[in-house]
This record gives C-alpha cells, structure tokens and sequence, in this order.
C-alpha cells in the first residue's frame, strides 16, 4: 500500500507535513456532500460560484473571506440532527438530497416533498395518521431541527477558531430572503449577505449539475425576490452561464485551495490534534449510537501503541488516524446505522463502502493522505478477511493492526441499534478469539487489551466523580441518554422516575452547559468526556 508524505514506514522518517485550515473544511465539505447524497466536490463547486459572485459584487476582501468559509462550512451541524430526521423520514441522505434543488421559501413545495418521504411505503391508515400528525407538527419539528443544525455548526465552527463574521452567517443556514425559512423566520437584509450568497450558489450548483444551466437560470429569475436576494439573483443570471462553463473546466479542490483567504492558517502540533477532535466529534454525531467512538478510539489506540512500544511520531499518527477514520460513515443513512434489527444484505453493502469513503476524502490533502494507510484500514483483518480491500492489516504496519483491535473492542463495548454493549470481559473475549482466529494481529489485540485494563489492575480513580460543567452524578446520567437519542419519557423509565421529573433535570443540564437542543447537548458531552 503506498503511504502519503508525513507517515513512517521501517526506518525512514519524513517532516509530517502541516495541514492548512482551508485543506480541513474542504474535506468536512466533502463530509457534508456525502450527508446530502451529492457527488464528492459539490460543496466546492458552490464555493467557487459564491467567491466569483462576491468578486462580481465587488465585495472586499475581508466579506469574500466570510464567504468562503460560509460556503464551506454552511451544513457542519448537518450529522447533529441527522437521527432525528431518519426517524422522520427513513434515508435521511435521500430526503436530503431532494432538499437541494426544491424552492425552501415556498411552503407549499416543502411540505409536499415532506409528507411523500414519510409515507413512502405505507399504509393508507398509516399515510392518513402520518400526514395528520406533520400537519400537527411540522411547524415545531422544522424549528428544533434546524435550530439544532445551526447550534452545533456555531459550537463546531467555534472550536475551529472562525471569527464571529463567519458564525453569525452560519446562524442563518436555512433562512430565506421572503422569511419562510428556518428556524426564526428571519428574512430580507437581516440575512447576511454571506450567506445570501451560498443559498443561491448553493441552490444553483445543484440546480446546475442535476438539469441544465438554462434550467438553472431560470429558477434564479422565478425565485428572484421569494427565495433569493434580487439583486443577487441579476447577478447570477447575468453571468451564471460563464460560471457554469468555468466550473467545467476546472478541478474543484485545487481551486478552492488556490482562493484559500490568506495568511494560511496552518494546523500542526496541539493545533492539529485539537482540530481534528472536531472532525471527530462531527462524525460521531451522525448517530447516537457513535457518540464519542473516535476518541475512545484514539484514546485506546494511543495506550496500546505505547504498550507495543511505537516511537511517539508513531504514536501521534495513529491518535490522528483513530480521529479521523470514520469519516466515511457520513455516506451510510441513519436508517441503517439506528436500525434495531439485522441488516440486509444490501445494507451491509452500504456500510462496506464507508472505508472507502474515508480514504477517497482524506487523499485529497497530502497531510491527511498521510494517515490513509492506517485509517482507511480500520476494517481490514490480519488474514485479509477484511473490507473494503480485503487486505491483510500486517501490509499496513503495526499501526493498522491496532487501530483495528481497537476499532472492535470499542465498538464492542458501546450499545449499537440491534444490540446492547458487551461487558468489558465479555468484549475482550470477543477480541481474543478473533486474533487466535487469525483475524487480529495477536500482538496489537493484546496491546489493545492491555491498554483497556484487562489483564492488570486499573488505576484507582477518585471515589466521587466530579464532572464538568458543575454537572451532579444524576444530571450527569440524564445527559448520557439524552445524548443517545432517548426521548424523556424513555429516559424517565430507564431511571425509573417521573417524566416531569426528567424533563426538569434535562432543562437544568442545558442551562448548566449553555445549549438549547439535543444535538448540542450530545457534542458538549463527547467534547467533555460525558459520553465515550
């Protein structure tokens, strides 16, 4: 397997090479494509047509920054509310997929897309029950779901170091110039005209790429006004058929990089490491059966590539690789990844694609290249039993054999859809009969082991937790099985308490913890080790 720029191999050592700000929000845009069922380098190509349009504008140069980073960042609170529209809707990817070409500020047309994907498949009893309570609910559900969508996109974009320019935008993802959008029905020049932008230039590159320019240009000239900004719209349809040429004619990733706002931002050292726990935490909030897998992961990885007896370069790449190795899973519908039963065949054939995902998204940077040979591998067994190569983990390096130990035995022990979590001992029988199977590297299923306390006695902890946030042990709980999807009364039966009851612990944790929705409240806990 060929190892990028940065990664150690035998005795032949290379300067990892940094990473550039603008080479990680491009990857998390190809992230968001893959959440919207769209072709990798959509959200580049919309990036390049906001860019041209402010050029056009003549906006500054400091409001063609803001729109940059807009436009490649509008949908990064897109995997925080990911499980609550699957459980709405089903294949959460394919409804919102639809979504990019329909008209969001004409009320009529979304919720004619919205109850066909809800009842797709149904009953007539059960069609008439659906459609009755969207009719009921549609209004509070399109509220909390989109105001989840921008309170995590602000904490995540927060944490990446954007300037409050940038995140006041991203406050107004789904609002719409005649004020039919989401969630305070905020319109006209309150928007800011960053984002004003990215809704049309994100609207057209589908609108675009699915139809035909022409066909895209005439949606600007009927949605002048309603949808879009009007002077925004002329712009466009003034010179969106170059735009559309140009776009042809280029290759979208080294484009967007080639514009990338400078000074660069580069990440290396803490600052990479820290940047790629967001990556993290967006992954894992896809499903609230992944919350915090990625850095239990890195963590477990880390301990037992010191047990192995890696050098910390080492070290340091697989903490990246075990980061940033579920990347991939954005691809796969939370319809399949909560689903309480067996997967079909044709599921399993969905999930077996997610390696390949991640390896074709981090091949892009050569700093995130890097850690392919590790992360892409994560699913491939020492006796090349594996997906999506069907490799064997020794061709990767004593790194890959661990990071797929580790892989199983977190997984193991976390509760998945279709069954609860293993207990520690039974998880780490499971791990030692893979390897005297063949199917780990014996030596990394011991390290991994090791490193997760069996076999040797852990650490004493304090006797009395104290958890962030001024949290207490009960509060603590609750905000575990809010954050894994529990609805209240499903968590006032697993405490045996009244709902009331737990509805009041839940407002007195997002008070404590400063957020107002599920999804937020779900990455404050993996960002604070609530959760793992």
């Amino acid at each position: 397997m060929a190892y990028g720029p940065g990664m150690i191999r035998g005795a032949t050592r290379t300067h990892p090479t940094p990473l550039r700000m603008g080479e990680l929000v491009a990857t998390l845009a190809l992230a968001q494509d893959n959440a919207f069922g769209q072709p990798l380098e959509s959200q580049l190509r919309s990036c390049l047509l906001a860019v041209w349009m402010g050029e056009a504008a003549g906006f500054d140069r400091e409001l063609r920054d803001t729109t940059y980073w807009v436009a490649l960042l509008r949908y990064l609170g897109c995997t925080g509310h990911a499980h609550e529209v699957s459980t709405l809707f089903g294949d959460e990817i394919a409804v919102r997929a639809q979504t990019l070409v329909h008209d969001a500020a004409d009320p009529a047309e979304v919720i004619r897309d919205v109850i066909a994907f809800a009842t797709a498949g149904r009953s007539a009893e059960e069609q008439e029950e659906i459609v009755r309570m969207i009719r009921e609910g549609a209004q509070a559900w399109a509220v909390h779901n989109f105001a989840s969508g921008c309170e995590v996109g602000d904490m995540l974009a927060e944490r990446l170091g954007f300037d409050p320019a940038v995140r006041e935008a991203l406050r107004f993802t789904f609002e719409r110039w005649n004020g039919a959008g989401y969630p305070n029905h905020a319109g006209g020049e309150d928007i800011p005209i960053a984002m004003r932008v990215v809704h049309l230039s994100h609207d057209m590159e589908a609108h675009g790429r699915r139809f035909t320019a022409e066909e895209a240009l005439q949606t600007v000239r009927e949605r002048r006004g309603r949808t879009y900004d009007p002077e925004l719209a002329d712009l466009f349809c003034a010179h969106g058929e170059a735009w559309f040429a140009r776009l042809q004619a280029i290759e979208p990733w080294d484009a967007v990089l080639a514009i990338e706002p400078v000074p660069h931002r580069t990440l290396d050292g803490d600052r990479l490491d820290e940047a790629l726990g967001v990556v993290a935490d967006f992954i894992d909030l896809k499903s609230p059966f992944m919350l915090g897998h990625s850095r239990r992961c890195a963590q477990v990885a880390v301990e037992a590539a010191r047990l192995h007896g890696l050098g910390e370069e080492d070290v340091a790449a697989l903490r990246r690789a075990a980061l940033v190795h579920e990347i991939g899973t954005t691809v796969v519908p939370n319809s399949i990844w909560d689903k309480p039963g067996p997967l079909t065949r044709a599921e399993l054939d969905r999930v077996e694609v997610h390696p390949l995902l991640t390896e074709q998204m981090l091949r892009r940077s050569p700093a995130l290249e890097a850690l392919n040979p590790v992360a892409a591998t994560h699913h491939e067994r020492a006796d090349g039993s594996g997906y999506h190569k069907g490799l064997r983990t020794g061709a990767g390096g004593a790194a890959a054999g661990l990071l797929a130990a580790t892989d199983v035995y977190v997984g193991l022990t976390a509760d998945r859809a279709d069954r609860p979590a293993f207990s520690p001992a039974d998880a780490a029988a499971e791990v030692r009969r893979l390897a005297a199977a063949g199917r780990l590297d014996p030596a990394a299923a011991d390290a991994v082991l090791a490193a997760a306390g069996h076999g040797r006695a852990r650490a004493p902890g304090s006797r009395r937790r104290r958890h962030p946030g001024g949290l207490t042990g009960r509060q603590a709980e609750v905000l575990r099985l809010a954050a894994r999807g529990l609805t209240t009364r499903a968590i006032a039966e697993a405490l045996h308490i009244s709902p009331k009851t737990a509805d009041h612990h839940i407002q007195g944790v997002y008070g404590k913890i400063g957020v107002s929705t599920r999804a937020a409240a779900a990455l404050w806990a993996t960002q604070h080790a609530i959760v793992a």
